[in-house]
């Protein structure tokens, strides 16, 4: 389904070879990897010095875009309903239980959890002090109606890869399910998903995977949940995912972001995202998937200006 053999896009190269300069240390942005492909052929990548298209690179939050894939299979399994309650044990005795499983997706489930990474907080403390992320996040307090306030979240994506677990009767099942049913079907061979002390997949936060890997899962997305000629996810998964969540100002669908302010932006795009710089931008109208990996702290790497740089200098 994915081919490697690079074109001689000149403006192409130029434009990917500029996000590896740095002439300020002080301001660098650390490019480690920046891949291209269109309609599943990789025209485009380069790789910064000590890394390759054989090092595995932590997503961060695009893992949350992995669990929205685990979501789809067990959807596509019939085993999950997106516009039903979430089927949480712990919720069906107060308010909680009108949270739907499309709310979780669409981080609009009106559960209280401060997302900040500057000073203690919420996801601090659920994803460096607490053995059980999951666990942690589904005893959050209800602050607002379900569905009527948008509030990024990794505890909502932990809420959902604990939901995963409880599908399956036991935890080998459950720990084989994205090999078997995922990466192996895609060719993901370097994808490396941790889970926590409990042995939950952290589905917000810490998968690793080379630029290749997550070129080709960009691109069952491109393709709208098919993959070498067989549907992986449920038809129409992607635009699903890709569809505007209400009151989240023109910015995320279910477990991806959008860009909807931008009229400059292709329309259409859809994109996994992650601390430091981490993205995957699926482009279906276009054939095209982006990724760009690195290791941005100092500097300031602006994906949105990276995405309509590539793309217009594709024909």
């Amino acid at each position: 389904m994915v081919s490697f053999e690079s074109n001689q896009n000149k403006g192409l190269q130029d434009a990917i070879d500029s996000y590896f300069i740095d002439p300020d240390p002080e301001k660098a942005i650390n490019t480690r990897a920046v891949l291209v492909m269109q309609n599943g052929k990789v025209i485009a990548e380069k790789y910064a010095t000590g890394y390759s298209s054989e090092t595995p690179l932590l997503g961060w939050s695009m893992t949350k875009s992995v669990t929205n894939a685990m979501i789809g299979l067990l959807v596509q399994d019939g085993k999950l309903e997106v516009d039903k309650p979430a089927p949480i044990t712990e919720w069906q005795n107060d308010d909680r239980k009108n949270i739907t499983l499309d709310h979780l997706l669409r981080m609009s489930s009106g559960l209280a959890f401060v997302e900040d990474y500057a000073s203690p907080s919420d996801a601090t403390r659920m994803l460096f002090t607490k053995k059980d992320a999951g666990a942690y996040a589904i005893a959050s307090k209800l602050s607002a109606k379900p569905g009527t306030v948008w509030s990024y979240s990794s505890g909502t994506t932990n809420i959902l890869q604990e939901l995963i677990r409880r599908q399956f009767p036991n935890h080998a099942d459950y720990l084989a399910f994205p090999h078997l049913r995922l990466f192996q079907k895609l060719g993901m061979n370097s994808a490396i998903l941790e889970p926590d002390a409990s042995g939950t997949y952290v589905g917000s936060s810490f998968m690793y995977a080379t630029a290749r890997d997550w070129a080709k899962f960009g691109q069952l997305y491109a393709q709208d949940g098919v993959y070498n000629g067989e549907r992986i996810l449920p038809k129409g998964w992607a635009a699903y995912s890709s569809r505007l969540t209400p009151n989240s100002n023109g910015e995320y669908g279910a477990q991806f972001w959008l860009n909807k302010n931008d009229k400059d932006f292709p329309q259409d795009a859809f994109m996994a995202e992650g601390f430091e710089g981490q993205n995957v931008t699926i482009i279906p109208s276009r054939g095209l998937v982006l990724v760009r990996l690195g290791m941005t702290y100092k500097g300031e790497f602006n994906d949105f200006e990276f995405v309509k740089r590539i793309v217009a200098t594709i024909q």
